[in-house]
């Protein structure tokens, strides 16, 4: 039996923000929850600048890799950066935003543990 694509795809974002030291990434499965997608990413970087070069090169390699081209949304600030890839939406934050928004309370209905400095 093989793994389905959207299966796939999650491996590869999650890799991809694992080679680019990504910090406290959170995967929150929004099937059977939400339209917008199946899976949501919520990842950490230690500067804006950092932020945009994931955000950057996880683009990249997603179009490289024939997961076709994401939209970005947030880059020129990018204290957070939204990359939607279709059945994957990444939210990539700066981690003084990511407490502020703490979407994984938002979006985990419960599931999802609690951001480090927001408990």
């Amino acid at each position: 039996m093989t793994k389905p694509a959207k299966d796939e795809l999650l491996d590869f974002v999650l890799k991809q923000l694992d080679d680019d030291q990504a910090q406290e990434v959170v995967t929150i499965d929004l099937e059977g929850k939400s339209s917008i997608a199946d899976h949501m990413v919520i990842a950490s970087g230690r500067s804006t600048r950092q932020v945009a070069s994931i955000a950057q090169k996880l683009a990249e390699k997603l179009k490289q890799n024939g997961y076709g081209p994401v939209k970005l949304e947030g880059l020129p600030a990018a204290d957070w950066v939204l990359l939607d890839a279709g059945d994957i939406v990444v939210h990539l934050f700066r981690p003084e935003v990511r407490s502020f928004y703490n979407l994984e309370r938002m979006w985990a209905f419960g599931d999802a543990p609690p951001v480090a400095g927001t408990a």
